[in-house]
């Protein structure tokens, strides 16, 4: 057989009880090489760097030529 409460609980009581549950804003900090924020301890997601090494090849947009 299952518990039933004995009591309804109470909005601000159950808000108490789910505090820990919130959203949180992601830690960003600048990247010591294009100084562009990103997240603490993974590589940059503009330059590809991580503690010091290129990591990931950034790849870049082909300038298309002008027709004039």
């Amino acid at each position: 057989m299952a518990g039933e409460p004995k009591k309804r609980t109470p909005h601000a009581a159950q808000g108490d009880r789910r505090s820990h549950l919130r959203l949180r804003a992601t830690n960003l900090v600048p990247c010591p090489q294009c100084k562009s924020p990103k997240p603490s301890h993974q590589a940059c997601p503009h330059c590809g760097m991580y503690r010091g090494r290129q990591v990931i090849k950034i790849r870049t947009k082909k300038r298309q030529p002008s027709s004039t």
